[in-house]
């Protein structure tokens, strides 16, 4: 059975459940996404990735500053949805809101809950080195992502996925698990789990205050934070380059051997320089140098030409 459906998104992790639900034959009557925002060397507004993809198939976008006013509001009623899909929308829904579509509101989201409610799941999860996370479709409501959960689908972490592989692989699999969602609430089959009151996590926004790396921390923290913030918005160090300071990304590590005191270049041969933290070490694997492109970490020591010894800290 067809629905009627507002679709609320703004990044790309958002367009494949987009791109999922037209494929179903649903009748999206409207997206609703981010206003365009300046982007690039001439700063000219871009529009977000859900907003191109909704062009792209003919829905009517909708890109307001808030839902706060009546006005938008009664609009979003106007709309006569059997249900809304919600997928890192990034604004606030008011209860008029919520309760506007006579199946209320759906929303994708990238956790086990109530572990990682907010902002950041994917970051947070790597970051403290969960060993699996999930991709839920939740029932909105008031609280931040207190829902019940409808359905999930859980998915391994393995030891060197980074951030940007985990986005990858959780929106996909969140495109097919929404349809199924629908799929199971057009058949009025769809169940509902109320979250468990232990083990309440936040996944708040990431800080450029935390994205330098610290080498007095243990290996696997280093390791488990670079992959965290890979590829935005990246783990930093400064390295001595050419008798300048440079900030240096690192983009992908190993945990590797090796003691010494934190920040030392322990080696510089094969696959990356190998830095050694409070306890154990980190090869770079791959490197991004300030205004060039991400390299493997053997291609930037080739460049760098760091020196064992040599102290990043």
């Amino acid at each position: 059975m067809s629905l009627r459906i507002v679709f609320m998104g703004t990044p790309d992790f958002s367009v494949p459940t987009l791109m999922e639900i037209v494929g179903q034959g649903h009748d999206v009557v409207a997206c609703y996404s981010q206003p365009p925002r300046p982007a690039g060397r001439g700063m000219e507004l871009k529009k977000s990735p859900v907003h191109e993809a909704a062009e792209s198939f003919g829905i009517p976008v909708f890109t307001p500053v808030s839902l706060k006013d009546p006005e938008e509001q009664q609009k979003f009623a106007d709309l006569d949805a059997d249900v809304a899909v919600v997928v890192a929308y990034g604004l606030l829904l008011p209860k008029a809101v919520l309760e506007a579509p006579r199946e209320g509101c759906l929303n994708l989201h990238a956790s086990i809950l109530p572990r990682w409610r907010g902002a950041a799941p994917i970051n947070r999860a790597i970051m403290a080195g969960d060993r699996e996370t999930a991709v839920q479709v939740m029932r909105m409501e008031e609280g931040l992502d207190t829902g019940a959960v409808c359905m999930s689908e859980t998915l391994p972490i393995s030891e060197t996925m980074t951030a940007g592989d985990l986005h990858d692989r959780l929106s996909a699999l969140g495109g097919d698990l929404m349809v199924r969602a629908l799929a199971a609430l057009s058949r009025g089959a769809l169940t509902e789990t109320p979250q468990a009151e232990e083990g309440v996590t936040y996944a708040r926004k990431l800080s450029k205050d935390e994205t330098r790396i610290d080498w007095s921390q243990e290996a696997k923290q280093v390791h488990d934070h670079i992959r965290g913030l890979s590829p935005f918005p990246g783990a930093w160090c400064e390295m001595n380059l050419s008798g300048k300071p440079e900030r240096v990304k690192i983009l992908r590590s190993l945990l590797a051997e090796g003691t010494a005191a934190p920040g030392t270049v322990l080696s510089v041969e094969g696959a990356g320089p190998v830095i050694a933290c409070g306890s154990g070490a980190v090869r770079l694997v791959q490197v991004q140098r300030a205004g060039k492109k991400p390299m493997s970490g053997e291609e930037f020591q080739r460049g760098a030409k760091l020196s064992e010894g040599q102290d990043l800290s």
